[in-house]
């Protein structure tokens, strides 16, 4: 058994984020989602949003939730990645599980830190996201249903979206900043339609390569297509009922719905390929920063 000197694990783990996690990725993601979140939650109530040093401490806090998160799955996923994708790090010995569990810990002490700062509330709801995933990794391990059927493992998996969601939104609340109202329930199947309409279209293709984990091997194209598309217009949806109150300028963030429709018209039409991720890509982006700028414009 080999051992790692104590001054190669920082930069063992660093190469594993840049690799795995891709910052530019998944903080960007993190970030325009708490954005978008808090800043709809806050102009909904009439009130003018400026982000503060509490909204930077949900990102961050959600950034490294959504990297707790990619460390778990790299270890809960090690016998399919062993067969399928031999290069990662985790199966080359790039880094280890120790390595990776012992990141997790200090993730977890530091964002119950801060959030403690914050409110009993927002520590206790960051904690319940992170221990989901710790549960979903035990399921799937005890499963083999959950682990291996890729429409009942969306299923058990999303939640954890979901209490990182509401975790930005409880925080929210716990501060008084916003009513827990019917407005939060809304804004979180928001977050879920834009989620799921870019997970869908990760896993959507006419034909599945070798050893792929396709939603549309399940559903078939057309109908993994008809959920994809079904997904972004949830989100356009909520966008109407949180919005259209507010005037036809508030609707802005609703052409986002543009990139999806195209995105349809060009799977259903080719009859060949992949779903265009990046326009899926694009929904998210152009979904989150419309209603980051409409929240600041037009409170």
């Amino acid at each position: 058994m080999t051992t790692v000197a104590v001054p190669q694990v920082p930069a063992r783990l660093g190469r594993f984020v840049l690799r795995m996690f891709r910052p530019h990725v998944y903080a960007t993601y993190g970030l325009l989602w708490v954005l978008a979140l808090e800043s709809s939650a806050v102009a909904a109530t009439g009130t003018a949003w400026r982000p503060s040093g509490a909204t930077w401490l949900r990102v961050v806090s959600v950034v490294l939730a959504l990297l707790f998160l990619r460390m778990l799955d790299e270890q809960k996923d090690l016998a399919y990645d062993q067969v399928h994708h031999p290069d990662r790090p985790l199966v080359t010995g790039a880094i280890t599980t120790a390595e990776l569990r012992g990141a997790m810990a200090a993730i977890t002490a530091l964002v119950t830190g801060l959030n403690a700062a914050l409110s009993a509330t927002a520590a206790l709801l960051i904690l319940a996201a992170l221990a989901y995933g710790l549960f979903l990794a035990l399921l799937e391990r005890l499963s083999p249903a959950v682990r291996d059927r890729h429409l009942l493992n969306l299923t058990v998996t999303y939640p954890v979206q979901v209490l990182l969601g509401a975790y930005v939104y409880g925080s929210l609340v716990a501060a008084g900043t916003v009513p827990a109202d019917w407005r939060g329930p809304v804004l979180l199947t928001l977050c879920a339609g834009v989620f799921v309409h870019f997970e869908f279209a990760r896993k959507t293709a006419w034909q599945a390569p070798p050893g792929g984990r396709l939603y549309s091997a399940d559903l078939g194209p057309r109908r993994s297509a008809a959920v994809t598309a079904a997904c972004a217009a949830v989100a356009v949806g909520c966008e109407l009922l949180l919005l259209a109150p507010r005037g036809p300028l508030a609707l802005l963030p609703c052409l986002a719905a543009l990139l999806p429709a195209w995105g349809t018209r060009r799977f259903l039409t080719a009859g060949r390929g992949a779903w265009p991720v990046p326009l899926a890509m694009g929904f998210i982006v152009a979904t989150y920063l419309a209603l980051v700028v409409r929240a600041v414009l037009l409170p």
